[in-house]
């Protein structure tokens, strides 16, 4: 058994999880499902006019587009910001 507390290992910038990884795997997926909800509303759900969609598989395409665009496009924008970020200290501390 070691006599004293050993010492915590430390990462490279680039090595240590802090969560860009994460961010750019579930934005691109959820900016993927909104983009195939939009693609599958316009043509196999009847598509949409300018009062809705037509059907009531398209209105729940339509919501779920509309709900994952935004919020996936955020979460890959940021996961991309946080990877330019890292990717940036990591050459500054080289």
């Amino acid at each position: 058994m070691p006599a004293g507390p050993q010492e915590p290992k430390t990462l490279a910038p680039m090595e240590r999880e802090d969560g860009t990884r994460q961010l750019l795997q579930w934005g691109a997926s959820i900016l993927g499902s909104g983009i195939l909800a939009g693609l599958l509303l316009v043509t196999v759900l009847g598509g949409y006019s300018p009062t809705g969609a037509k059907t009531n598989g398209g209105w729940l395409a339509l919501i779920v587009t509309l709900g994952c665009i935004p919020f996936g496009g955020f979460l890959l924008t940021l996961g991309v910001a946080k990877w330019f970020r890292n990717r940036s200290q990591s050459r500054r501390e080289r």
